[in-house]
């Protein structure tokens, strides 16, 4: 991929400062000292704010401290808790293969959810998914963060698969901020940002899907907005575990 298809997004009004802003949050949220000790216990912790956030945004909202305890048996938390566990084993193969990795996505998400028979099948939206697989495959010229928030919007747009699809479609986007470095261990819960501006996320989405340069500067600007609050969400984990050392 020689040229950056996705470039001339960044002349939008203030996209791309929004998104270097969220890049330099996460930069500074990366550098926690927690991280250096508590690396472990901070990621658990992510991994399930992302998922209960995740599984909320679907309209399946628990607490998380229910959750945490394993009282809850809503298959769609349940299915968002199965995805959070699962990133770390698709990062190298989501750039090679992403097509497949949808599939696995959609069925980790899905289980108990929609018949076996349609786990890691797309329902329709096959062409415009062609696109979106193609812009994926071996692209490193597309900054991380842009690509992300296109790979997000797309699958929200399109919902190709039955059941939980908004699941699938964050769990791709954070697939790509993993695998293209820009939060290699993945302790950045965009999902939580998400969640906490639900109504411009569902609102910014929506505009997105209009196709037209104010929609998608919406959502971009959303998106950046989401990551930054993603940020602050790890440096608060950050503090509470040193905290509670």
């Amino acid at each position: 991929m020689p040229a950056d298809p996705l470039a001339p997004l960044l002349q939008l009004a203030d996209v791309a400062p929004a998104l270097d802003e969220a890049r330099a949050g996460v930069d500074a949220a990366l550098r926690h000292r927690a991280l250096r000790r508590q690396g472990g216990r901070v990621a658990a912790e992510v991994s399930l704010r992302a998922a209960v956030a995740s599984a909320a945004l679907e309209g399946h909202g628990y607490d998380a401290e229910e959750v945490r305890a394993g009282t809850v048996t809503d298959p769609v938390v349940q299915g968002a808790l199965r995805v959070a566990e699962g990133l770390g084993a698709l990062v190298d193969l989501w750039p090679r293969a992403p097509r497949q990795v949808l599939a696995r996505l959609h069925v980790l998400a899905a289980h108990g959810v929609v018949p076996a028979d349609d786990l890691g099948r797309p329902a329709g939206g096959t062409d415009r998914i062609d696109a979106l697989t193609a812009l994926v495959a071996g692209n490193e010229t597309t900054p991380p963060l842009l690509l992300a928030a296109i790979v997000h919007a797309e699958l929200l747009t399109v919902r190709p698969f039955a059941g939980p699809a908004g699941v699938v479609a964050r769990a791709a986007a954070r697939l790509t901020l993993i695998s293209r470095g820009f939060d290699p261990r993945g302790l950045v819960a965009a999902e939580v940002g998400h969640l906490a501006r639900e109504p411009e996320y569902v609102g910014a989405s929506g505009a997105y899907a209009t196709g037209t340069p104010d929609g998608v500067r919406s959502w971009l600007r959303h998106y950046a907005a989401a990551v930054t609050a993603g940020a602050d969400e790890l440096t608060a984990i950050g503090d509470g575990v040193l905290a509670n050392a």
